[in-house]
């Protein structure tokens, strides 16, 4: 009689071959669009207008990366510009939004006050909302404001995130409040329960949370179309995004159009790649299957 097939075995079984064939397949279907994007990137012109169009390029070339080089230089801003602008702003907006989401979340979980139900739900119906519905009052708010025109206008509005909001509060859920009581009795402050024992145990809802962060700016063009005039204080979102009507040649805008998708898809790629298992560790702990 042979053995019962574990749950979860260490090692490899007959019996998983079924679902390890199933997996190859999904992976392979899922992995297409990776494939064809980096493929995109260095096709020559002839093959980014062949009919019928190549999946997997034939002659690689570096043609497109040249032009997109050469365009940067010649225009009045270069692209190392909007780089910067990027990453400042992916930077600051992730500390931030760290900061104010689990310091919250915190507050949520564990602390008890006046209207602590009614936040929970506030932010559960956020969650529902789409950022166009919300575009208008974002614009009112910022000019009221004064940020018009501001690096700080593509901060502002995305210091909200809810989602971010929700895995920080349903992993902290996760702590025993016997913990907490302890380091209380200990004469712990509140302060020094969230710097000390909080934050380093949700270190994986964390790093989920800046994951999620870093691709909604990433590829945000918003802020830079609706609350910017001046080419300086733009993001590369939205100098990839206009390459084409920039260019003037839809020749040359189709290439330089494929490498400006390759540079926007890389780094959320390899941040997903290096930092699956905390991500996965998170999902697990904040009951999202």
């Amino acid at each position: 009689m042979s053995s019962p097939v574990k749950v979860n075995p260490q090692r490899f079984h007959k019996d998983q071959t079924k679902i390890h064939v199933l997996l190859i397949f999904v992976s392979l279907i899922m992995g297409l669009p990776v494939i064809f994007i980096i493929n995109h990137a260095f096709k020559p012109f002839t093959e980014l207008f062949a009919y019928p169009p190549t999946f997997f390029v034939r002659e690689p070339t570096l043609e497109n990366f040249q032009l997109l080089t050469n365009f940067s230089n010649q225009s009045g801003i270069p692209m190392s510009r909007y780089l910067f602008n990027s990453l400042f702003v992916a930077f600051t907006l992730i500390v931030l939004t760290l900061l104010i989401s689990s310091s919250a979340a915190f507050a949520l979980s564990k602390l008890h006050f006046k209207g602590k139900k009614t936040f929970n739900k506030i932010n559960t119906l956020a969650l529902m909302f789409v950022p166009v519905a919300v575009a208008i009052p974002r614009f009112l708010i910022i000019v009221q404001l004064g940020l018009y025109n501001s690096i700080w206008a593509h901060i502002i509005p995305m210091l909200a995130m809810p989602v971010g909001l929700f895995l920080l509060k349903q992993f902290i859920d996760q702590i025993p409040d016997s913990l907490i009581e302890a380091a209380k009795m200990d004469g712990a402050s509140f302060a020094r329960i969230y710097w000390s024992i909080i934050m380093p145990m949700i270190k994986p809802a964390l790093i989920t949370v800046s994951l999620l962060t870093f691709q909604s700016v990433w590829g945000n063009v918003e802020a830079s179309a609706i609350f910017m005039d001046s080419e300086a204080i733009r993001t590369l979102p939205f100098y990839m995004s206009t390459l084409s009507s920039q260019t003037g040649n839809v020749v040359a805008s189709a290439g330089v159009e494929a490498v400006g998708g390759l540079i926007m898809f890389v780094p959320n790629l390899l941040l997903f790649i290096i930092l699956q298992n905390k991500v996965m560790n998170s999902m697990a702990h904040t009951g999202i299957k």
